[in-house]
Order: C-alpha cells, then sequence, then structure tokens
C-alpha cells in the first residue's frame, strides 16, 4: 500500500504540473479545472503521506492507549452493529501491514500502532478541510468540498476500524 500511496501522489502532482502548464498557455476553463482537481488530489495524497511519516518519526508506534482518548465510548457499539464493521473492516487496506503483524508484535505493540494509526486519521480528517479555505479564490468550489468530504469521511472509517478493534484486542491481553 506504500508504494500505491507514493505512487499516487506523484501521480497527480505531476498531472497538476502538466495542467499547470496547459492552463497557462492554452487557458480555458478545463485546464483550470484540471489544474485544481489534480492540485487539490495530489495534496490529500501528499499531506496523508506526510502526517503519518511525521507522527511515524515522533511517536514510534508508542502509544499510551490508556488515556481517555482511546477509551470507548458508550455509543460506539450500536454504531459498529449499524454500519456493519464487522462485514468490511478485514477488506479495509493497510498503509504498513508490518506493524500490525501478529507474528512479529505482541497484542500490546499491535494496540498501540492502532493508536497512532487512528491519530494519524484524525489529523488527516481535520487538514482534508483545509483546501475549502482556497474555493474562495477558486473556482469551481465543488471540486474543494467534495474531496474534502471524501477524504474525510474515508479516514473515518480507518478510525472506526481502529476503534472497533482496540476493545477486542484489549480483552486479549487481559487473558
Amino acid at each position: 500500500m506504500k508504494r500505491c500511496m507514493i505512487r499516487l501522489a506523484l501521480v497527480f502532482l505531476v498531472l497538476f504540473l502538466i495542467s499547470l502548464f496547459f492552463r497557462f498557455t492554452i487557458g480555458g476553463g478545463l485546464w483550470e479545472t484540471l489544474c485544481i482537481t489534480f492540485a487539490v488530489t495530489a495534496y490529500h495524497f501528499w499531506m496523508r503521506l506526510g502526517v503519518g511519516r511525521l507522527l511515524d518519526h515522533t511517536l514510534q508506534n508508542n502509544v499510551d492507549y490508556t488515556k481517555p482518548w482511546f477509551r470507548p465510548r458508550r455509543f460506539e457499539p450500536f454504531l459498529y452493529r449499524t454500519i456493519r464493521v464487522k462485514k468490511w473492516k478485514n477488506h479495509m487496506p493497510t498503509y504498513e501491514a508490518a506493524y500490525f503483524d501478529i507474528r512479529t508484535h505482541s497484542i500490546t505493540e499491535i494496540i498501540k500502532a492502532g493508536c497512532q494509526a487512528e491519530i494519524v486519521h484524525e489529523i488527516i480528517i481535520v487538514l482534508s478541510f483545509l483546501p475549502v479555505g482556497l474555493a474562495f479564490w477558486f473556482r469551481p468550489a465543488g471540486v474543494f468540498l467534495a474531496t474534502s468530504f471524501l477524504s474525510a469521511l474515508v479516514d473515518s472509517l480507518f478510525v472506526i476500524m481502529q476503534r472497533y478493534n482496540r476493545p477486542r484486542l484489549l480483552k486479549l491481553v487481559s487473558r
């Protein structure tokens, strides 16, 4: 998954630069729309890579999972049943699958990695809405709103997945 994310980030950066070139040489609304779309999409990929790398470097999967932030909330079991997390969670991609490998890491290490992944995705959700601020200067605003909303929605699924798995892993540790 890591290679795929880096490749996509590079592809959208190149597409942005190409469309930027044509926007200023040929002009026209199509090239401007493509330029904005590729720029915002590149931002979302590069921002994810940057946040992940920064937190990997600073936290190093050593998060205190006993902090109140990581405790289950009362509404969560109902939410998990309603959106059927159990059915789709195993189909979600993992950026760094090695962090969650039960053969090379203890359950506690996996819990800590999950907490770090949750933090990463929560920060990404917030940063996903930064491009919306550009909608005041550039049109169409829908590109900024759509990419930000969809980005936040996808990352919220990863947060939900981590929060769903944590109580089950904690039960294993307590045994």
